[in-house]
């Protein structure tokens, strides 16, 4: 039978990332893959100054309640970009639309360079920790990290011993994987530092000419497709 994955984000029309990426790139794969868009967007929200908004966190429950008469279940979920009204009904669809052994993959906060994305405010990193409780990998990147633990964001001059620290305060709030991006001790290289709480390993490459948005989403792919094949 065809494992199915729940990826709950947003669809940003113009962009090239989110839901728009994740469902071709995702059901590529092999995998059936279950959209349940949290907002509209005309434009991402990086580097574009007018777009429009349109939050469909009332939709939630009733798109539950619809799933759970068809007893709809999935063996994972992926979620990303997410709305502050919509971190119970999240919860609350893990728990019953999920089935048995359910892989649970979370980009918390969503933030990035030492500031928030437009449209949260301070107390969301906090409600996000509820999503990170008995996640199987969380993919923060450092100031996502930093904001999930109350701390201000340290962008450079950081050492391995910070980021082992990060990390362990991470698997701390309930997370059982960790890949933490946006690593670097060499301004050569660029990486990530994955963590399954009792080793932690890096992978590292050049960084890129420009920015690239779905650094998180690269490492989302490989952990759901291989592990609903096993």
């Amino acid at each position: 039978m065809t494992k199915k994955v729940l990826t709950i984000q947003d669809i940003s029309c113009f962009g090239q990332c989110s839901l728009t990426v994740a469902l071709p790139l995702i059901s590529a794969c092999g995998v059936e893959t279950v959209i349940l868009p949290g907002a509209v967007l005309s434009t991402h929200t990086a580097g574009f100054k007018n777009y429009t908004f349109c939050d469909l966190s009332d939709e939630f429950p009733k798109i539950e309640n619809s799933w759970k008469r068809e007893k709809l279940q999935f063996d994972a979920f992926y979620t990303g970009y997410v709305c502050p009204g919509q971190i119970e009904s999240i919860l609350s669809i893990f728990a019953s639309c999920a089935a048995p052994g359910a892989l649970r993959i979370v980009e918390p906060v969503r933030a990035d360079n030492g500031r928030l994305y437009p449209g949260f405010n301070a107390d969301f990193p906090q409600m996000m920790k509820k999503l990170c409780v008995g996640a199987d990998c969380i993919l923060p990147n450092l100031t996502e990290a930093a904001f999930l633990l109350g701390r201000k964001p340290v962008l450079e001059g950081y050492d391995e011993a910070f980021v082992k620290d990060t990390i362990a305060r991470l698997h701390a709030l309930g997370a059982k994987n960790v890949a933490l991006t946006g690593v670097s001790f060499d301004p050569a290289l660029l990486g990530t530092a994955v963590s399954d709480g009792a080793s932690i390993r890096y992978d590292f490459n050049p960084p890129p000419d420009s920015h690239w948005y779905g650094v998180a989403f690269e490492r989302a792919i490989p952990l759901l497709v291989n592990r609903l094949a096993q």
